[in-house]
């Protein structure tokens, strides 16, 4: 049995036709007619694609094996793992997911515990890093309620930045800084919420502080 008897085989038992394996492998129409009719060894080029549409190896095709599909046993799994002994693992640091913060009101950050989430240990040497989980939605569609941010703690961000603002000494949100020369606005992402603004001396008063600056997103479904 040659190549093509193992396909055409594959198509009489799946009841498929060659309009239908020209679909699955991107081929021609004419190409899978000639193929039928010998005329043409062209599957060749398409022996991935023709093995993904079956769930076959492309070595069942070719005739090197007997069966059909993959057959592994302990020597194949432990020549497999062996392959991979000699490749470097990248190692990473556990960070702490912090209490909820709002998103959008500004609510009392809870300072506990909630979950972890692991950085990579050479991202983890540029400073002091923590997650926190969003709970608003004015930062949607970027980031969405549940959602966790990994935060680089600092005390100053760049304008344009998205950082995590103490408001009142105790409240936390999620918000866009943007500085001007006479004071600074949280803004959201979200259109429906207004920008807030406030003066130097305001953010002296009130008073607020930035937490740190989010480096990354990892959204959840």
């Amino acid at each position: 049995m040659d190549t093509m008897d193992r396909i055409e085989e594959l198509v009489k038992d799946n009841q498929m036709n060659q309009a239908d394996l020209a679909r699955a492998t991107g081929a021609r129409s004419s190409s899978v007619s000639d193929w039928f009719k010998r005329k043409s060894t062209s599957y060749n080029k398409y022996l991935s694609e023709i093995a993904d549409c079956f769930g076959v190896t492309t070595d069942y095709l070719l005739g090197n094996v007997s069966e059909p599909f993959f057959r592994l046993d302990n020597e194949a799994i432990l020549a497999d793992i062996n392959s991979y002994e000699d490749v470097p693992v990248k190692k990473s640091t556990r960070i702490p997911v912090l209490g909820r913060v709002a998103a959008g009101i500004p609510l009392e950050a809870i300072e506990e515990i909630v979950d972890w989430e692991e950085i990579p240990e050479e991202m983890s040497r540029g400073g002091e890093y923590f997650g926190l989980v969003i709970a608003g939605d004015s930062m949607e569609p970027r980031i969405c309620k549940g959602d966790v941010v990994i935060v680089r703690k600092q005390s100053d961000v760049e304008s344009g930045e998205i950082a995590i603002v103490i408001v009142n000494g105790n409240e936390g949100t999620c918000k866009k800084v943007i500085k001007h020369d006479d004071g600074i606005s949280l803004v959201s992402l979200n259109p429906t919420y207004d920008p807030k603004f406030y003066t130097w001396k305001e953010i002296e008063s009130t008073p607020i502080s930035i937490n740190g600056k989010v480096v990354e997103l990892r959204g959840k479904f």
